[in-house]
């Protein structure tokens, strides 16, 4: 029993490096794709064409030659990475809706990007737009939260519901108007991923990870207890923020892909598949990362053979994740330790 231990630690770890390794290339890659124009980064942005042509021949697909293609797996692959990494916290502090309620935020902040381009002509990112009003929103709440008495879940129901009223009257208020059309925003596309969009995602990926290493134990010890944090006067209202803010960014950057309706899915779903697996909460982050992994380069795997939507592939996946984790679990119920 504990030689198969060792083995299952040693293979996790193994697979953490790996996707480790993976998400850094991919960041390269995207920085490649945004230095193009510089001459020596320009010879690498050739190579890479030729490696993604050689691929494609290999392997019979129409895929990696093309640069959109790369910025939108690349996109998906740090997803994998980022959202199962904040959802674990979410998730622990039975705060699952958030992600869904910063989904709707963001739509709103889209809708207010297309009315104001399609009026103005202004020609901006429309991901920074949803960027700025998806983190406004996750304050509003976390000021609700904590200035108010009602239940926790209130505020996050009152601020989902309100932000996609926001989104459906600027969407009708705008009908009509060139370039008001959000439904890829709401499904979800890898058309929506655009130069900038892939390198917003890039720099909220590398941002996100550093800040939560930077913070884990804070993150951790409100996390599982949150009195006794205040009690040793750790600023809790401050963690609160930071956590529901990197929420904020990470929806936003994944909103691209997965779409506003199904975005929360991967800030849960493999973390649970990940929590009914592990025997402690390091352990639960890395199982999730490697699940969301599973999850994206399956679903990229499943849309692209079939035809099929990305952001729907990808979350069939990650619930097909999960179903075999708990059929593989031998506890009826997740129990893992804080460390």
């Amino acid at each position: 029993m504990t030689q198969r231990h060792s083995l299952r630690r040693r293979l996790e770890h193994v697979g953490v490096a790996v996707t480790a390794v993976l998400a850094v290339a991919m960041v390269g890659l995207l920085t490649i794709d945004a230095l193009r124009s510089v001459p020596g980064i320009g010879v690498l942005y050739e190579q890479a064409r030729i490696a993604g042509w050689w691929a494609d021949h290999y392997l019979g697909t129409n895929v990696f030659y093309h640069p959109f293609m790369w910025r939108s797996i690349a996109t998906g692959i740090l997803i994998g990475v980022v959202a199962p990494l904040v959802g674990t916290y979410l998730v622990h502090r039975e705060m699952a809706l958030i992600g869904e309620t910063l989904a709707h935020t963001a739509f709103a902040g889209v809708a207010v990007g297309l009315l104001v381009s399609s009026i103005t002509g202004w020609d901006g990112s429309l991901m920074v737009v949803a960027l700025v009003v998806g983190v406004l929103g996750a304050l509003a709440v976390q000021w609700l939260a904590e200035r108010t008495d009602t239940y926790g879940d209130v505020p996050i129901a009152i601020m989902l519901t309100g932000s996609f009223a926001v989104g459906t009257l600027v969407i009708s208020y705008g009908r009509g108007m060139s370039g008001i059309n959000v439904q890829d925003f709401i499904f979800g596309s890898i058309s929506v991923v655009t130069p900038s969009g892939a390198r917003l995602m890039a720099v909220i990926s590398v941002v996100v990870v550093a800040v939560t290493v930077a913070t884990y134990k804070q993150l951790l010890f409100i996390t599982f207890d949150e009195q006794a944090a205040r009690v040793a006067r750790l600023n809790v209202t401050w963690y609160n923020t930071l956590l529901i803010v990197m929420t904020a960014v990470v929806v936003v950057g994944a909103m691209q892909i997965l779409g506003v309706i199904l975005v929360a899915a991967m800030l849960v779903v493999p973390v649970a598949a990940g929590t009914h697996l592990a025997q402690s909460f390091r352990e639960t982050i890395y199982l999730s990362i490697l699940f969301g992994q599973v999850a994206v380069i399956g679903g990229f795997v499943l849309s692209i053979s079939q035809s099929l939507p990305t952001g729907g592939s990808i979350v069939v996946v990650a619930i097909a994740c999960y179903l075999l984790a708990v059929f593989a679990s031998s506890r009826s119920s997740p129990a893992i330790s804080m460390h």
